[in-house]
């Protein structure tokens, strides 16, 4: 099962979140894209941007911050956190 857990904080204070499961036979790539997509889908927000700087705290850490460089439009919150949770 790969968990990620999708979080949204405006002045240091998480205003919502959800978790999204893949059980899935597909690649861990493949599972990160898809759970991101729905994230943006259930928070009506456009695809961030995958920076170098994105990636490289997403490999180190499992986890990285979208802020509002990563967005085209502009967003109303400071910055959305993912973070995988589980992996199969």
């Amino acid at each position: 099962m790969f968990r990620l857990w999708a979080k949204v904080f405006e002045n240091n204070h998480l205003i919502r979140d959800t978790v999204i499961e893949d059980p899935g036979e597909d690649t861990r790539t493949h599972k990160v894209f898809r759970a991101l997509d729905e994230v943006c889908y259930r928070f009506d927000l456009g695809k961030p941007i995958w920076l170098d700087a994105t990636i490289r705290d997403f490999k180190r850490h499992d986890k990285t911050r979208f802020t509002q460089d990563n967005f085209i439009e502009t967003i109303d919150f400071d910055y959305l956190e993912i973070h995988v949770i589980e992996e199969d």
